[in-house]
């Protein structure tokens, strides 16, 4: 771990985005609020909540640092749904982390709410892709 004891605690904010595709149908489904298990994008949201506040545990070398904020926001398009996950905190270090794990937590359950809908008669995921995942935006000390 990378010793950041003499760093000064000041605001930081992260924003992470990331998109799912899936097909037409099950967004529009999902616009209907007829998922079966609930409503995917609380659910998303709720579950990057706890991958916020999780992620030293998920990535090893990463500081356990307070969270203030962790937020996802969504835009639906035709065939796609982008998830962005904004965290923020006063901290002596980011949360970039953070807000890629919120992200790709929230776009991984989407996808398991809504598989039944985006499987073939295989059982495979001809459509159904994540993609996109990155940070963009950070600051740091405004």
């Amino acid at each position: 771990m990378i010793d950041v004891s003499g760093k000064k605690v000041v605001s930081r904010k992260a924003v992470a985005a990331g998109v799912i595709k899936l097909q037409a149908s099950t967004v529009e489904t999902i616009r209907q609020g007829k998922i079966k298990k609930g409503d995917p994008l609380t659910v998303g949201e709720i579950a990057a909540i706890l991958a916020v506040k999780n992620t030293p545990s998920l990535i090893p070398l990463c500081h356990n640092i307070p969270i203030g904020k962790a937020h996802v926001e969504y835009t639906l398009g035709e065939d796609t749904i982008e998830a962005r996950c904004t965290v923020t905190t006063n901290a002596q270090t980011g949360v970039e982390m953070e807000a890629l794990a919120g992200v790709s937590i929230a776009l991984l359950n989407i996808w398991d709410m809504t598989k039944y809908l985006e499987k073939d008669e295989d059982g495979q995921y001809p459509d159904t892709r994540i993609s996109d995942i990155r940070v963009i935006e950070k600051m740091k000390g405004k």
